[in-house]
């Protein structure tokens, strides 16, 4: 019972002190097309305010960004590629899949 009550209490206070975690998927332009690019857009955009962890994909073209939404925005993540002399944009999910 003891367990019960603890598991619940805690549940409580992560969902409400818990962060605004949220995912962009994005595509640059100049496209990162090699280890050097992907090196240096991880390199760069960590130290953006919010930012949690960057995945980012060759074969794709893509950069992913876990965020903090508390701290920062896609516009702000987005100006942070500029820093670098990258322009990035959102990829958009087709959210008509058949």
């Amino acid at each position: 019972m003891r367990t019960k009550v603890l598991f619940v209490a805690l549940a409580f206070a992560t969902a409400c002190f818990g962060k605004d975690i949220k995912t962009v998927v994005l595509k640059t332009q100049p496209e990162m097309h090699c280890a050097n690019c992907e090196k240096k857009i991880k390199d760069n955009i960590r130290f953006e305010k919010g930012i949690k962890s960057i995945k980012t994909s060759l074969k794709d073209k893509t950069v992913t960004v876990e965020y903090d939404a508390d701290k920062t925005n896609v516009q702000n993540i987005i100006q942070g590629f500029k820093k670098i002399k990258y322009e990035a944009s959102e990829v958009k999910k087709d959210r008509e899949k058949k």
